[in-house]
């Protein structure tokens, strides 16, 4: 089977979506179907990137939004090699430049929206909101009506996506998705990792892993560690992940205040052994976000035995929670605190237990290598489907 999919950028600074493709790419090979990947990058630019499938850069796209003249030629000039169309995202150009192009084809596609209508968005930006409902009735409640499948990667962003636009109808259907997880030594990855920081040797490690941005409540996280934790000198907040906003000298200033400031470890972006030694030279892992459509950061904890404290607004909070394997809250400072207050509580004896509840929900949920013959099974019912053309 060959199989293409059409995303905004591969770049693997802008988060979940193209880590997400990545896995699945290396899921496709593995079952013997052959994969390309569309973008709206410059060619340059995706020549530089060591993408584990062949990729071409349409671009580059104009603005935000990612305007190219060349991508609807493009893909109508190449859709025929392909049995089934993935496109990921809705607020880029790639999204409706596949709906132009496939429209009226016998190609079936679907669209994987990663959370991008969920109504936190509405609520926390209305102002962009407004503009999002004149583009929602111009092109994209059409596009989304129109194609095969709208993909949700768990119960809970299926729910969501129905709360915000009116006139929404769609052929829902949630498809497995998750990660695989360390191929490396996890021991030794851990003693890298605190080689590395050796100030942390010893300490009792609250781990937040992922990019530095208000959506994520890293300032929930200070203020709550500094209530529930910030006397006890045993503990200690590893912050690890990039500042593209600038947000943590004001992050900074906040934990100075607070008086943790020395209680708190920024080491900016953790990749390869580094990343898993972090999971696996802390305690808990913390993820108090305002919005989180699936939280691979979540699996890549739980795959490293490590418990996780989630608010309500990761939308797999509720596999965590049901399998024992993690706390949550609501994505508030009290909530956050009674999160930590609830894990510093445990016995070692139940805190040892988690983790390996941890383990097992990352291989009973998540796991790649256990979910990917229903991704494919997933896959080939799509591309054997008939796709709607209703204008």
């Amino acid at each position: 089977m060959r199989i293409l999919h059409f995303i905004p950028s591969i770049d693997p600074a802008t988060g979940g979506p193209v880590e997400g493709l990545r896995q699945r790419c290396a899921i496709y090979r593995n079952s013997g179907h052959e994969v390309e990947v569309a973008s709206l990058d410059s060619p340059e630019f995706v020549r530089q990137c060591e993408f584990p499938a062949t990729a071409v850069g349409l671009g580059p796209g104009l603005g935000v939004y990612a305007y190219t003249r060349h991508a609807v030629p493009w893909l109508k000039a190449n859709v025929a090699r392909f049995d089934v169309v993935f496109v990921n995202g809705v607020w880029n150009y790639n999204t409706l430049a596949a709906w132009r192009a496939l429209a009226g084809t016998d190609i079936p596609w679907a669209v994987f929206p990663h959370g991008m209508l969920d109504p936190y968005f509405k609520k926390r930006f209305p102002l962009k909101h407004l503009k999002k409902v004149l583009y929602w009735h111009l092109f994209l409640r059409r596009v989304l009506r129109d194609a095969t499948a709208v993909l949700f990667t768990c119960e809970e962003e299926r729910l969501l996506a129905r709360q915000s636009f009116a006139r929404y109808s769609v052929r829902e259907a949630v498809v497995p998705y998750g990660t695989f997880g360390p191929e490396c030594d996890i021991a030794a990855a851990g003693e890298e990792f605190l080689t590395r920081w050796p100030e942390l040797r010893g300490k009792r490690l609250v781990l937040s892993l992922g990019r530095i941005h208000p959506k994520k409540g890293t300032d929930i996280l200070i203020e709550a560690f500094a209530r529930a934790l910030g006397k006890d000198a045993a503990w200690q907040l590893v912050i690890a992940g990039p500042d593209r906003t600038g947000w943590r000298k004001e992050l900074e200033t906040l934990a100075e205040r607070l008086g943790i400031a020395h209680r708190i470890a920024w080491t900016g972006s953790l990749e390869g052994p580094l990343k898993w030694g972090a999971f696996a030279a802390s305690e808990v892992f913390v993820l108090p976000s305002h919005q989180e459509n699936f939280g691979i950061v979540v699996a890549e904890a739980l795959a490293c035995g490590l418990p996780t404290l989630v608010s309500d607004k990761v939308n797999i909070w509720r596999e965590v929670v049901g399998n024992g394997a993690g706390f949550s809250s609501e994505d508030t400072i009290e909530g956050t605190e009674a999160l930590l207050r609830r894990w510093s509580a445990l016995s070692a004896e139940e805190s040892a237990a988690m983790r390996l509840r941890a383990q097992q929900c990352f291989h009973d949920e998540f796991d790649f290598n256990q979910t990917s013959k229903r991704t494919m099974e997933n896959v080939e019912q799509l591309a054997r489907a008939t796709p709607n053309s209703n204008g």
